[in-house]
């Protein structure tokens, strides 16, 4: 009769195959390298490359070239040409569809930029206060409302039936602006 061995097996973890950390200097330098890596993560892309580079020349081998790779994409995504739009509305579209995609920071610096622009571009208040109404700043979204309609009374209309605005239904304020017949 064949005997089975009933011992079992530890499975290898990824401890086992890191070598110990032995001195503060790689110690410093994973730390440095992880911050490097959470500045690339939220695109804070200058950050991360001077974070990198200052880490490359004195980093631990297992890392060193990563480190090359996350400074030549860090570097890379810098020097990418800049957006050029044909017009302000153009810029607009494009700040909605970063909306649409849930890239909320990239949308509200195209919006500001064209409010910079043309403090007088209703549309892009209109958008302001619909991004701030979907990230939950209230204040703002009262402030764009406010400067849209001043600038274009239609934007009172629109925003009654916008289901962007559902998280200012409640607040009184917002009601106010948008229904002041009914005060």
């Amino acid at each position: 009769m064949e005997r089975i061995d009933t011992t079992r097996r530890t499975p290898k973890t990824i401890a086992a195959k890191v070598r110990p950390i032995t001195n503060t200097a790689q110690t410093q330098a994973l730390a440095i390298y992880s911050s490097a890596l959470e500045a690339m993560q939220q695109g804070k892309f200058e950050k991360a490359a001077q974070t990198f580079a200052q880490l490359a020349s004195d980093c631990p081998p297992e890392i060193r070239e990563r480190v090359r790779v996350y400074v030549t994409a860090c570097e890379r995504y810098l020097h990418r040409s800049e957006r050029t739009f044909a017009s302000p509305e153009e810029r607009y579209d494009y700040a909605i569809s970063l909306i649409n995609t849930g890239d909320y920071e990239e949308a509200r610096d195209q919006l500001e930029a064209i409010v910079r622009d043309n403090d007088n571009a209703d549309y892009a208040h209109y958008g302001l206060a619909m991004l701030s109404s979907m990230t939950g700043q209230a204040e703002q979204c009262l402030d764009h409302m406010s400067h849209a309609i001043s600038l274009n009374p239609q934007c009172r209309i629109q925003a009654r039936s916008d289901a962007d605005f559902r998280q200012m239904t409640d607040d009184p304020r917002f009601t106010e602006l948008l229904y002041p017949e009914a005060i």
